[in-house]
């Protein structure tokens, strides 16, 4: 119906009394009609057909991976969802929840079924629910990209650069033994190296210390940690009077053409932080990562008014009103959030875009405990953003290489991405279930158990 067609229907409505009314045979009533959707030119109309997990531990690490299947046979797609520490929680949220509210959408409406995943809870944010639609979100990026014939990066806009350089993890006991780490990334190519080392006597992050510490208290039982009997101990003061001697003893071991960068985890004051960061400016860090935790997000107002080192922040990130304000206020130089954490790949773009406008550059979460499938989803960001900074370097071990096909390839310090549509990567779900979850403790780290002296529970 042409807008002739139209105007002559509302002067016959008009006529007829100025009811506005039409019968359901009129063709103004079926212009007006909501539309049936209809396929996609050249593409048949899919529908969500199922949607499973797998969890998997090739390596030992807690992996958890959402495949999301069409009606069109042998089209699906995959994401990730790896909460380590909650595994089968975000397992459950995916299987019970999810799944039943999306079973039969179109999954070309991948920001539709962002949206309304998002607020399909009433309460929102968090952990569980971001990887759980995470897993859903990549998957759907995955599928896009194999019905266009393309890798996903070619639909974020194409490449900016050849392949995303990558920072390299030396760590040690002693001083010498990070720089015989750093050496050997240097050999292999890496033009960037994060050094964590261990201080004497404490649990330190990033490096092997001490395993656990004797506490002051006689608990009743000495097996169980607690307040009253501290095993693994921190303290903040020893540490950052050790930082700046690595970085000084690093510096004239190395020289300068290698970027140096270095892992906080939040655990000193804002004091702390202040003076650590004028201390270490002089050695020209590439970035200092977390050094404060994210509930005391107004303190880098303070840090930043002290210090023109740069910094990185975001791996405990779930929702826009922590990171939001960091960005828009340029108090950080790198955004570090967990691309599964903060909802998956659709999410991470809107971040990307809105960072390029504030001169922050990305540094997505990227270890051990975030599948190919999620390294490969950031690295698809990675090539088509103009404000990459850098790319959490990991080396996917043999067996997790064998339960994932396609993974992207390390050379020379850089990823590459693989060239086939969607992510370029499959799974192998019999070879992944000769993989389960390691028994014992669910989850990987020490995380609340690291104590101080006096058993106060360290917040990293």
């Amino acid at each position: 119906m042409d807008r002739r067609d139209v105007l002559r229907w509302l002067s016959i409505g008009a006529a007829a009394g100025g009811s506005g009314s039409f019968s359901q045979e009129s063709p103004l009533a079926f212009a007006w009609a909501p539309q049936k959707p209809v396929a996609t030119k050249g593409l048949p109309l899919l529908k969500i057909a199922d949607i499973k997990t797998i969890l998997t531990a090739p390596n030992g690490i807690r992996l958890v991976v959402v495949k999301v299947v069409t009606n069109e046979p042998g089209l699906y797609g995959l994401g990730c969802a790896t909460f380590t520490q909650r595994a089968y929680a975000v397992e459950t949220a995916v299987e019970q929840y999810l799944k039943p509210f999306l079973i039969g959408r179109n999954p070309d409406e991948i920001e539709d079924i962002w949206q309304s995943s998002y607020v399909s809870s009433y309460w929102r944010n968090g952990p569980v629910l971001f990887n759980a639609m995470s897993g859903i979100d990549m998957a759907l990026w995955d599928i896009k990209g194999k019905r266009a014939n393309m890798p996903v990066y070619q639909l974020l806009g194409g490449k900016c650069r050849f392949a995303a350089d990558l920072y390299f993890h030396a760590s040690g006991r002693d001083f010498q033994e990070v720089e015989e780490n750093a050496r050997k990334a240097m050999e292999g190519g890496y033009r960037h190296v994060r050094v964590q080392a261990a201080v004497p006597g404490l649990a330190s992050y990033g490096a092997r210390g001490v395993t656990g510490a004797p506490g002051a208290g006689g608990a009743p039982d000495a097996d169980v940690a607690g307040p009253a009997n501290p095993r693994s101990i921190w303290e903040s003061a020893p540490y950052v009077r050790m930082l700046p001697k690595l970085f000084e003893y690093l510096r004239v071991k190395l020289g300068d053409e290698v970027e140096l960068l270095h892992d906080v985890h939040e655990r000193v004051t804002l004091n702390q932080a202040v003076n650590l960061c004028k201390e270490l400016e002089k050695y020209r860090l590439f970035f200092l990562e977390d050094p404060l935790p994210p509930e005391e997000n107004d303190h880098f107002r303070i840090l930043r008014q002290q210090t023109s080192i740069p910094l990185a922040m975001g791996e405990l990130f779930n929702t826009q009103h922590e990171y939001v304000p960091l960005i828009a206020n340029r108090l950080i130089d790198f955004i570090r959030i967990h691309i599964s954490q903060v909802g998956g790949l659709s999410m991470a773009r809107k971040v990307a875009a809105l960072c390029e406008f504030f001169g922050v550059k990305t540094a997505w979460h990227g270890p051990g405990d975030v599948s190919p499938v999620g390294h490969a989803a950031g690295l698809a960001l990675e090539l088509a953003s103009y404000n990459f900074g850098i790319h959490e370097g990991y080396v996917f071990p043999p067996e997790t290489r064998e339960v994932f096909q396609g993974c992207p390839e390390v050379r020379n310090g850089y990823m590459y991405a693989t060239e086939a549509p969607g992510f370029g990567i499959d799974v192998d779900e019999k070879l992944a279930a000769k993989f389960p979850f390691p028994p014992g403790r669910t989850f990987d780290h020490s995380w609340g158990t690291t104590r101080r002296r006096d058993g106060t529970v360290i917040r990293p």
